[in-house]
């Protein structure tokens, strides 16, 4: 486990959420080329749901904690598919 730490504090306090297994919509946002000569890229979104973790994570922002709660669903997330329950970290 890599040690985590803060380098400076947000409006919210720094503070840890522990390590968790759960299931949400889960997102990815992709970048698709339009071969145009401005505005070439565009975001594409796609989401579906599955059990996923999250390691532990200790860190600090500038909304509150409600607003992380709230809108962690809608977050997008990385991790490896082919074991979306398991973190290398």
């Amino acid at each position: 486990m890599v040690a985590q730490r803060i380098e400076g504090e947000g409006k919210s306090p720094v503070h840890r959420h522990e390590a968790r297994l759960h299931a949400h919509d889960h997102y990815h946002v992709s970048h698709h080329h339009r071969a145009l000569p401005l505005g070439e890229w565009e975001h594409r979104t796609y989401w579906h749901t599955h059990d996923h973790n999250h390691s532990e994570l200790l860190h600090s922002h500038d909304y509150d904690l409600k607003s992380e709660e709230d809108g962690h669903g809608k977050e997008a997330h990385v991790h490896d598919h082919a074991v979306p329950d398991h973190s290398p970290a």
